[in-house]
Parts: C-alpha cells; structure tokens; sequence
C-alpha cells in the first residue's frame, strides 16, 4: 500500500501556475468565478455517462438520494437563468467509469458559459485559451462530416446502420456489443474513436464541428442545415479536451431530449433516469442565448506538461485516495 502522491512537487508547481494563468485569462474577459453544488437531487438521463449516487441522512424531508455531478453545467445554468452574466467553475466531477491513462473517477473539469455569443465566438475563445496553455502557435478547424470523408468512406450525414456495420466488419473490428446496437449514433461514435480521433490534431488542437442533429445533446440544432446541431469538440494528441455547445434554451425542446434518452436507456437495457426538475425549471424561466463549454483539466495539464497520464498531473487517484 502506497501512500504517496502519484504528482511531485514540481509538477504540482507547474500545475499551480497553470491554473492561476487560466484565471488571469477569464479575469480579463470579465468572466466571473463561481461554485456550484457538487452534490445534487438532479443527474443526468445520458446514455454514455455513470453518475455516482449517495444518500444524504439529514434532509428537512428525511433521507434522500443525491448524487456526485458529472459536470456542473445544470447548476450553473440555473445560475445564468436567474440573471448571471458570463461564467466560469474549476470543479471536481465525478464519472462511474474504470480508472486509465485519461480517466479517473474523480477529476478537475473547466466549464464556462458566454452570454450572446455564437458557437463560432465560443470556438475561436477557446482556441484563445488552448494557444496560450498548450504553446502552440496556432488551432484547427474541420467539421464533423468533413472529418469522417477524409478518413474514412463513410458520410456520417447521409448513412444508416448497414453501411456502418460493412466498414467496421471490413476493418476487422466487428465486436459482439456492436452487433447489437440499433443505433446509427453509436456506430458513428465507435467510428470516430477508432479511426478519426487518433489522427486528428496531432501538431495543433483540432476543432471538429456541427456534429449530427441527432448528437445534440444539449446544444441548438443550426438552422441553416438542420442535419446538424451547433456543437464543437477539440483533440490534440489524440486526445479530447473539449466538447461545447451553442446551449438549447427551449424547456419543451430539452425535455423532449431527456424522455428520448431515457427511451435509449430502456433499449439498452438500462434503467430510466429521473430528470432535473430544478434544471427544467430554469430552463422555463428563461436561460438567456449563450455558448457553453467543457474543458478537461488534468488531460490539458497533462497535455501542457508533456506527461503520459493524467496521474502524474493528479495527486491521488481513486486507486490511491
């Protein structure tokens, strides 16, 4: 049993000054600090995502189920409804996933939320931030449907189950779980990670684009094509840092989004989420136009420093919390 830090004492310096240099950069933008809750009654209806429950014993109403958040945009949302303007959070989030090289149950998100400004604004302001962390000289910018014919055969704007399954059998990776799905999305996804993220943003961060509609999430779908939702994620190395969205403020939209997830979940064999009242509320009581974005601390760290894994960057890991 060990009980050292898995992070020396000069990382943790470089660390240390990392940070203070992302707040100096918000600073001067005006975009104001905040802390939300990490422990609340909502989660998300997410097929992809694990919270982690807990139970809190001294609740006015008796005990009640809490969980650790996944990221703390619900919260913070409800920040910018009730009259907010542009913000930022250095958070913990907590994912029910395995432990490895980019992940740990545990770990430091950024998130941000720009008030009136476009996906395109929110895109290049993170490229801002990215050039300065990273020292790089300059970013990338592709679509997702651009990313997908440069690499691979398939349009992921135009195509359906069959044609996904042909190139995933051609390339000798048809696993039995694959074979199982019903879903485009998740094809598209696996596709992604398999033959597109490892190639992209290998000099300079990669910015990809206007995913599929049907991968909004919660981002706004783009009315000049409606095939596509007004969404960004960026990779350097192989590795995502970021994923944002020009943020839906529509309650009947967002609601609709969480009952079609939960359909997903019961397909998959999974149990339906209870979706964020309080969230939907907010939503219902006005959350003004704006971008919003989630950035991975402890991969950029490790990414800025030159580490191998994100627990060089980390104190303890869950492994040795």
């Amino acid at each position: 049993m060990s009980w050292q830090p898995s992070m020396d004492w000069e990382t943790a310096q470089q660390r240390a000054k990392l940070l203070s240099a992302i707040r100096t950069f918000f600073n001067k933008r005006n975009v104001v600090e905040v802390e939300t809750p990490q422990m609340c009654s909502g989660t998300i209806t997410d097929v992809h995502l694990d919270p982690i429950p807990t139970s809190y014993d001294w609740h006015q109403d008796g005990a009640c189920q809490l969980y650790l958040q996944t990221s703390p945009e619900y919260p913070m949302k409800r920040l910018l409804a009730s009259g907010y303007q542009s913000i930022y959070q250095i958070a913990k989030a907590f994912r029910n996933e395995a432990e490895g090289r980019l992940h740990n149950p545990e770990f430091t998100m950024l998130e941000w939320y720009r008030v009136g400004f476009s996906m395109e604004e929110l895109m290049n302001e993170v490229s801002e931030l990215l050039t300065e962390v990273l020292s790089v000289k300059e970013t990338e910018v592709c679509s997702y449907e651009q990313a997908f014919l440069t690499y691979t055969p398939i349009n992921p704007l135009d195509t359906s189950l069959a044609d996904c399954f042909g190139f995933i059998s051609r390339q000798g990776k048809l696993e039995p779980w694959l074979e199982q799905t019903t879903s485009v999305d998740t094809l598209l996804q696996f596709i992604f990670c398999e033959w597109i993220e490892p190639k992209i943003g290998q000099k300079v961060p990669c910015f990809v684009h206007s995913f599929p509609s049907s991968q909004a999430s919660l981002a706004t779908i783009n009315e000049a094509d409606t095939r596509v939702a007004n969404r960004f994620e960026c990779y350097f190395k192989g590795i995502e840092l970021v994923n944002g969205f020009h943020e839906l403020t529509d309650q009947a939209q967002q609601l609709q989004r969480f009952e079609e997830d939960n359909q997903q979940r019961g397909l998959m064999g999974l149990d339906a989420r209870t979706i964020d009242q309080k969230f939907l509320s907010a939503l219902f009581h006005g959350l003004p136009a704006c971008s919003g974005v989630a950035l991975g601390i402890d991969r950029l760290m490790m990414l800025a420093l030159d580490k191998e894994s994100i627990k060089e960057v980390m104190t303890f890991t869950t492994h040795n919390a």
